[in-house]
């Protein structure tokens, strides 16, 4: 089938920061591939019937953490494009298991793009120590979407179209 693709699974994870577009993107790539889709945020709220802020108001981000790593861990995600939340990237066990079903795909959109998508950075849902700016936690995270990555797809400047056509680009070299 298409090189990049998992031959045993076909399945494709995306992973990057909040407002990378990880979750359009993969609708749009699903549907353009034929493919099942997932968003592992909404699994998260639909499992604990909250949504991710209400987690993290009720709990931390590392109880947040730890319910998102089951999730990675039990989804069915064979032959779909799965979108992740932005701390995927942090649960060792469920990136393993991605890595070993799929291609992982990091959206790499830059500080500046990002900081200008995401309005709402308090409320957001976002796992991440209590104070902690979104500059550190994008430097924090980048080397572990590097670390990840099968594919990464330059996002700057990028319209969600144009991002797609790369992604698609990248994975059926």
């Amino acid at each position: 089938m298409h090189n990049k693709i998992n031959s045993e699974t076909n399945s494709i994870v995306l992973i990057g920061m909040p407002g990378a577009g990880k979750s359009t993107v993969g609708i749009l790539l699903a549907k353009e591939l034929g493919m099942g889709f997932v968003d592992t945020d909404v699994a998260i709220q639909v499992r604990e019937g909250q949504t991710l802020q209400e987690i993290l108001d009720t709990s931390d981000y590392l109880n947040l953490r730890a319910i998102e790593e089951q999730v990675l861990l039990s989804e069915k995600i064979d032959g779909k494009v799965v979108a992740t939340g932005g701390s995927a990237v942090y649960s060792e066990a469920g990136m393993a298991r991605l890595k070993d079903c799929a291609t992982v795909v990091f959206l790499n959109v830059p500080l500046p793009e990002l900081e200008k998508r995401i309005s709402n950075f308090d409320s957001r849902g976002i796992a991440r120590k209590p104070n902690q700016s979104f500059e550190s936690l994008f430097e924090e995270r980048r080397e572990l979407y590097n670390k990840y990555a099968d594919i990464s797809v330059n996002c700057h400047q990028q319209s969600l179209q144009e991002t797609l056509e790369k992604t698609l680009e990248s994975l059926l070299q």
